[in-house]
């Protein structure tokens, strides 16, 4: 059913502002409202019936969009990065935005984004403090090396951060006090980042086992180089396997097909286009380095697969296959180990594409 009133919000923290068209009269009415959308839902809910308003996804997250669906109003979150905008247009500001909105919407020139369900956002907030914690925690270990570097301390073993590698960092000592307390102050933020690492993996190991989640946790745990963090991040960040038609379209939305630049008879690809999730991106990457390895089921390998679908371990097994021919052939060819694992994150996408959906 067409809609009779069509609303562009552009959505800030403190203020939003509104333009709304009747179709019937041809009104165009402004509106400017505080940050609390309570008084811009009273507003959406007194236009002419059915409405239809978008707003483009920003810091200020779907709360608006949940609460107008709860209210009964049609409202979309747009995404920004495919929102058409005049080039020559150098004049910015939240009333040009909204009106700009509002034609576009009208016009069908708007690409919505999946605005996935709160208990699956929950989720998320604490897989991607996890993501932040390794981060701050790679942060603080560089720092400390450098420090030592600085020094001219170095460690001469196999692997860092082990066992063996901390009993060598206690021991070091410096001639003075300040620095000293400087490297003990950078030891201590690494073994406290350490463990708040350590507390968010227990956590999500938990929250893995959640009926929401579980199942395609399951399904995805069955490829190797996937466990249970690895596949928990990329369920919840992609969310619905099942709204991507086929498995080209999830590897584009995670930013894994080359970008092109055509025209006239000269068309160029160039670096990956880098859209969607980048966690779930660098996750699949780090997952496709092995491929590397000959294809075999570890005993950690079946056990994970215990109890699942046949066509779901089947297609495990074809994905160990075809990738491990893949890197062969990438390796054979001369191809930079990084443009190889990204090239088999774009493979690796598309089975976990096909497992997920499997009947």
């Amino acid at each position: 059913m067409a809609a009779m009133t069509w609303v562009g919000l552009d959505v800030h923290a403190r203020s939003i502002e509104a333009a709304a068209l009747d179709v019937l009269t041809g009104e165009l009415t402004r509106r400017r409202f505080a940050g609390d959308g309570q008084a811009l839902l009273r507003w959406l809910g007194s236009l002419p019936v059915p409405v239809s308003a978008c707003y483009e996804a920003g810091p200020t997250g779907f709360g608006l969009y949940r609460a107008a669906q709860a209210a009964g109003i049609g409202c979309e979150v747009i995404a920004p990065s495919k929102t058409p905008r005049a080039a020559g247009d150098r004049v910015k500001t939240d009333r040009k935005d909204a009106e700009l909105l509002l034609r576009l919407l009208m016009a069908g020139a708007l690409t919505a984004v999946a605005v996935p369900p709160a208990a699956f956002e929950a989720a998320r907030d604490l897989t991607r403090a996890r993501e932040a914690a390794r981060a701050d925690l790679m942060r603080a270990r560089h720092r400390l090396s450098k420090l030592l570097l600085r020094y001219g301390r170095l460690w001469e073993g196999a692997s860092s951060w082990t066992v063996a590698h901390r009993r060598w960092l206690c021991a070091q000592r410096f001639e003075w006090e300040a620095t000293q307390l400087a490297y003990l102050d950078g030891l201590a933020l690494v073994d406290a980042l350490a463990a708040r690492r350590a507390a968010l993996d227990e956590q999500l190991g938990r929250l893995a086992q959640d009926p929401h989640f579980w199942p395609t946790v399951a399904r995805l745990r069955c490829f190797r180089g996937i466990d249970t963090l690895s596949a928990l991040v990329l369920a919840l960040e992609v969310h619905d396997f099942r709204r991507f038609a086929r498995p080209a379209q999830l590897a584009a939305w995670l930013g894994l097909t080359p970008s092109l630049s055509q025209s006239g008879q000269s068309s160029t690809s160039g670096p990956i286009a880098k859209t969607g999730s980048g966690y779930a991106r660098r996750i699949l990457v780090e997952a496709a380095k092995h491929a590397g390895l000959r294809p075999r089921i570890s005993a950690e390998l079946r056990r994970r697969q215990s109890g699942q679908p046949e066509q779901v371990c089947a297609i495990a097994w074809r994905a160990q296959q075809r990738l491990y021919r893949q890197s062969a052939r990438l390796r054979a060819h001369g191809k930079p180990a990084n443009v190889s694992a990204v090239a088999l994150a774009r493979e690796l996408a598309c089975f976990l594409w096909a497992a997920a959906v499997a009947e």
